[in-house]
């Protein structure tokens, strides 16, 4: 039997390290001369409103509509140019404070698997508050 061949395509999340995305977003910046506007405040309102911007799509929509649309290239181009709004967002803040966004990530995930075990949190969508109340346990 014929194992199937993964195809890596150039310029892709598979082939792209995050430094590199920062770099771009830093030169798209620096050409701009766009720093001037970009204080931690102001990068933490446009990311708000970039996540709200998103959230637009989606406001009143039911799931069934909601994954008509994304099975449509117009929707789904809507979400992805969101979405990529939201990333600029995260990363030219991470550049601009110096945090390593593959560290910050890691450590976040390490914390919530403490504060979300699998064994009380399988399948179940409360706060990590409610999980380790004791009448939960």
């Amino acid at each position: 039997m014929k194992q199937a061949r993964t195809i890596i395509v150039p310029g892709t999340d598979r082939t792209t390290p995050v430094a590199e995305l920062k770099a771009q977003v830093r030169q798209f910046v620096e050409e701009r001369d766009w720093d001037q506007f970009h204080t931690p405040k102001d990068l933490a309102i446009g990311l708000s409103i970039e996540a709200s911007e998103l959230l637009e799509l989606f406001r009143f929509q039911s799931n069934e509509v909601i994954d008509q649309r994304l099975q449509e290239s117009d929707g789904r181009q809507a979400v992805a140019h969101e979405l990529a709004d939201v990333l600029y967002f995260v990363l030219l803040l991470c550049s601009n404070l110096g945090l390593d966004t593959t560290t910050i990530l890691r450590e976040k995930l390490e914390l919530n698997a403490e504060r979300y075990p699998i064994e009380k949190a399988r399948g179940r969508n409360v706060k990590y508050t409610v999980l380790a109340s004791p009448s939960q346990e």
